[in-house]
């Protein structure tokens, strides 16, 4: 057994990326507010590396305040066709100005512009509204670069447990668990 989880985490992603048809980085995301009370999503992971898991988001959004008042998350990457689970509890910390701006940068334009207009996770009275904030925001930046807004960065969940889940005929799951430990990590099977 691996003492490292994230070889396995890459090998897991590869095979994902190479069965699954859409979006083989969607995650969901659960949240919580400061009294315990869940939000789940599915984000996409947009990087990731020995440090953890990155997605980005409205800071403004529900997950954004949530995140800003109890930073304990979950994650959970379920690719059905292979029948794997990786499951992530950690600590979502926000991802440096640099690292928002560069990936923010590589964003198609309209979705750069969508960042500017949207009030995410704001009452909407009419999709009109929507529209013509975004083409408030097109013509402010007709011709020019749009910048990143402020509002706008990416999260890092850094983990302290992974678990990876292998589904086996008759309920008889493989469970490896990893849990932070110091500067490695300690690792164990869990019953099915």
């Amino acid at each position: 057994m691996l003492h490292d989880p994230f070889p396995i985490f890459a090998d897991w992603f590869a095979a994902a990326t190479a069965a699954e048809v859409n979006d083989p980085n969607a995650m969901a995301l659960a949240t919580a507010t400061p009294d315990g009370r869940p939000s789940v999503r599915v984000v996409l992971m947009k990087a990731w590396d020995e440090r953890g898991f990155v997605f980005y988001t409205n800071l403004d959004s529900r997950k954004g305040a949530e995140i800003a008042a109890n930073p304990a998350v979950h994650l959970d990457f379920h690719w059905k066709s292979l029948r794997r689970q990786v499951r992530v509890d950690g600590r979502a910390e926000l991802v440096r100005d640099a690292e928002a701006d560069a990936y923010f940068d590589t964003r198609p334009r309209d979705s750069q512009l969508g960042a500017w207009a949207s009030d995410q996770s704001r009452p909407l009275p009419d999709r009109a509204v929507f529209r013509e904030k975004l083409a408030n925001a097109t013509a402010k930046y007709d011709g020019t670069a749009v910048p990143r807004p402020a509002r706008w960065s990416g999260f890092r969940v850094v983990p302290q447990q992974i678990e990876f889940w292998q589904d086996v005929d008759f309920r008889h799951h493989e469970r490896t668990l990893y849990t932070r430990s110091g500067d490695g990590w300690t690792t164990g099977m869990l019953y099915p």
